[in-house]
């Protein structure tokens, strides 16, 4: 089940290295056209057409399936297009917060016989390896602020609002919510003056079925642009995409990225 940016092409391609067949629903919109080329079929579907994509998987014969790339948010206010079988679980839903919708909706999916795998089934080496990514070690007001967005930013997750923070000398500036990372980048460092760190780490009780968390070239353009001088992430937990391109970038812009372990 694919959403937008560039991990379902790069969970196909390494699943097609694997031997393995992939089918993919896609979701217009979101996921790239270019899916098409890199797997055996493809079903287009509306955010919110489950009974749509349990008929294409059991026509197809699938039994495991996983979910990769993003669903903008606040699209799926705007475009939600539920079908009867997604308006009786949503009537089950207790909030619209990521890891319980997300859950429930892998639920669904096992009543029919389809089990949701990880995310990083095929793709473990996109994971964040632990250590300091950049030429540029956090200076000790960085770490500081790192050490403690880090708490801040699981509590985030254990309340299963957002993934990020972004802060600036022990004070809180942005906290990702439906907005996303990016938008959340944008806000803290417009407050934070050039000085401001984000951090950005799993939930405690993270299903890496889905919603692991991601960053990559893109996220340190954004926060170039957004005057961010520091990233933690959480090793091991985090997926990173162009990591070459991303580290290079972060040299560019005199950013400093550290993956760590650790609650």
């Amino acid at each position: 089940m694919a959403g937008g940016r560039q991990f379902p092409l790069l969970f196909a391609r390494a699943a097609r290295a694997n031997g393995v067949r992939v089918f993919a629903v896609a979701h217009e919109g979101e996921t790239s056209p270019e899916l098409g080329e890199l797997v055996e079929a493809v079903e287009w579907v509306k955010v919110g057409q489950l009974r749509r994509i349990l008929k294409f998987f059991k026509a197809n014969g699938i039994s495991e399936a996983v979910m990769a790339g993003s669903i903008t948010k606040v699209n799926i206010f705007r475009n939600f297009r539920p079908d009867t079988r997604a308006l009786a679980m949503a009537a089950r839903l207790r909030h619209m917060n990521d890891d319980h919708l997300l859950r429930t909706i892998a639920a669904e999916f096992e009543k029919d016989g389809i089990a949701i795998r990880p995310s990083t089934l095929y793709t473990p080496q996109l994971l964040a390896p632990e250590g300091l990514l950049t030429k540029r070690a956090p200076s000790k007001e960085e770490q500081a602020d790192i050490e403690f967005g880090w708490r801040i930013a699981k509590e985030l997750g254990r309340l299963d609002i957002g993934q990020c923070v972004v802060v600036r000398n022990l004070s809180v500036l942005a906290v990702e919510a439906i907005e996303g990372t990016d938008e959340a980048l944008k806000r803290g460092g417009a407050l934070g003056k050039e000085k401001s760190v984000a951090v950005k780490v799993s939930k405690p009780t993270q299903d890496m079925r889905f919603d692991v968390p991601t960053v990559g070239a893109q996220t340190v353009k954004v926060m170039a642009g957004a005057g961010v001088s520091a990233l933690a992430v959480e090793a091991g937990r985090t997926l990173i995409f162009d990591l070459e391109e991303m580290i290079a970038e972060a040299n560019r812009a005199g950013i400093t990225i550290v993956a760590r372990n650790g609650e």
